[in-house]
């Protein structure tokens, strides 16, 4: 979960960094690529941590839906694929589309802390 948080810190970063260059129209021409490839990342990151969380549940307990923890994860993973998505759609054509990926992001601050507090209480169930 971690290296997931680390990734949307750098994300929010990049992401401000393009928004300013844009207004400035000096952007380095590989920040748009960096802010792509850790996006990218940050995706592969929450559907791994969706599989071995699902997986470890099941393999745990036998059944999913102990805790908020199942719920604040698919909302996570939602908020992530929604973002990806939108970004893949942001043109001069569908400028909304930038709108929406940012906003989504906003709300993405809240779905990681709401998972990782509700985490905390799952990681006590499987310590000794």
């Amino acid at each position: 979960m971690g290296l997931a948080i680390v990734a949307y810190l750098i994300l929010a970063g990049t992401g401000i960094w393009m928004f300013r260059a844009r207004m400035t129209h000096d952007r380095p021409s590989w920040l748009r690529s960096l802010h792509y490839m850790i996006g990218g990342s940050m995706v592969l990151l929450v559907l791994l941590l969706l599989g071995v969380g699902i997986v470890g549940t099941l393999g745990h307990f036998g059944s999913l839906g102990h805790s908020s923890h199942l719920q604040a994860g698919l909302a996570v993973v939602g908020l992530v694929l929604l973002s990806a998505g939108s970004a893949t759609q942001i043109s001069i054509e569908k400028p909304w589309m930038r709108s929406l990926h940012v906003g989504t992001n906003i709300i993405l601050f809240v779905g990681f802390a709401w998972v990782s507090l509700t985490g905390w209480g799952v990681v006590q169930k499987y310590l000794p």
